[in-house]
């Protein structure tokens, strides 16, 4: 359905506002659906992106620094949402070897675990809601989102 129908609006000043609209739309609309799987596993999506992030670096630590750096939403709190998965025994916390001010995070085989399995519920849904484009569409999708970064 186009956005003009979905919001109930005839016309768009211009291309760029109605894109604008769009993305926003579209992200509103897809976001429910992925916290709506994570919620199965007791999982935020910043909890999940923290876990993405350890599982990347994993057997390697990372800092709360790091974390914060690399999470997808900026405004998170990693500190908060590491002890938040430190009391659900999916991370633990050490304090570093050459600066004991800074915390090092590892995620547990336990924290792995639960990971997998979310993140393989969730690549279900993605490949069921994107199956509507091809790869090529998807890859230029992804190419026009980096470029309107750029």
């Amino acid at each position: 359905m186009k956005i003009e129908e979905e919001i109930r609006q005839n016309s768009f000043p211009n291309e760029y506002l109605k894109a604008n609209i769009n993305l926003l739309f579209t992200h509103a609309w897809l976001f429910p659906k992925y916290v709506r799987d994570l919620k199965a596993f007791n999982l935020s999506s910043q909890q999940f992106n923290v876990l993405r992030i350890l599982r990347g670096r994993h057997p390697q630590p990372a800092s709360i620094r790091e974390l914060t750096e690399r999470m997808l939403d900026k405004s998170s709190n990693a500190s908060r949402l590491v002890d938040k998965l430190l009391a659900k025994g999916w991370v633990s916390k050490t304090a570093c070897k050459s600066d004991s001010r800074k915390v090092q995070v590892h995620i547990t085989e336990e924290g792995l675990e639960v990971l997998a399995n979310a993140s393989a519920k969730l690549e279900k849904k993605i490949q069921h809601v994107f199956s509507a484009l091809t790869e090529e569409e998807a890859a230029q999708l992804s190419a026009l989102l980096d470029k309107l970064r750029s």
